[in-house]
């Protein structure tokens, strides 16, 4: 149902990720968040290509925690923003981050070998049905992912959707 992942450069560090659909309070599930009552964050699933994509912000989000760089407050705003091939961080919640409106959600905890009550505790707090996270594709709106990052045909000819979309979220910071 979920994945979780331990962070090659950051052993001591695992990345889980939980996705919902036909959630019910995307709402008090946002405005917890932001009162940092859930510790993690919440994520648009139709702006996904694949897990692997959130792997990635979240590795960056902890690496840029560790040398003290982060843009934003909190390593869980760091890793929306990660997402977003741009450096405008209100442009990166309104494209990454959940509404009140929306029937789905992945979830990305950050935590410690032994921290299994954060997902149990989060689990808890959502209304909706947990499924597998390797659904993200049946939930993926490429057509909006494209236009965001501005993917060209002929860049889909040689590569996947999920490599120009890594490609551009690694590259920000340097173009």
């Amino acid at each position: 149902m979920h994945l979780t992942q331990e962070l090659e450069l950051f052993p001591e560090h695992r990345v889980t990720l939980l996705l919902f659909k036909e959630v019910k309070n995307a709402a008090e599930l946002r405005k917890s968040a932001m009162e940092g009552k859930i510790n993690g964050a919440l994520i648009n699933p139709t702006m996904l290509v694949d897990p692997f994509q959130v792997l990635v912000a979240a590795n960056k989000a902890v690496h840029l925690q560790k040398i003290e760089k982060m843009k934003t407050r909190n390593l869980y705003s760091e890793i929306i923003f990660n997402l977003s091939p741009t450096n405008n961080i209100s442009e990166a919640f309104k494209r990454f981050g959940i509404s009140d409106g929306d029937d789905s959600v992945m979830v990305v905890v950050v935590h410690n070998k032994d921290e299994s009550q954060l997902l149990t505790d989060i689990v808890a707090k959502v209304d909706g049905r947990q499924v597998s996270v390797e659904d993200i594709s049946s939930l993926s709106d490429s057509a909006k992912i494209k236009k965001l990052y501005k993917v060209t045909p002929q860049e889909e000819k040689c590569g996947t959707l999920l490599d120009a979309v890594v490609c551009r979220m690694a590259t920000k910071d340097v173009l």
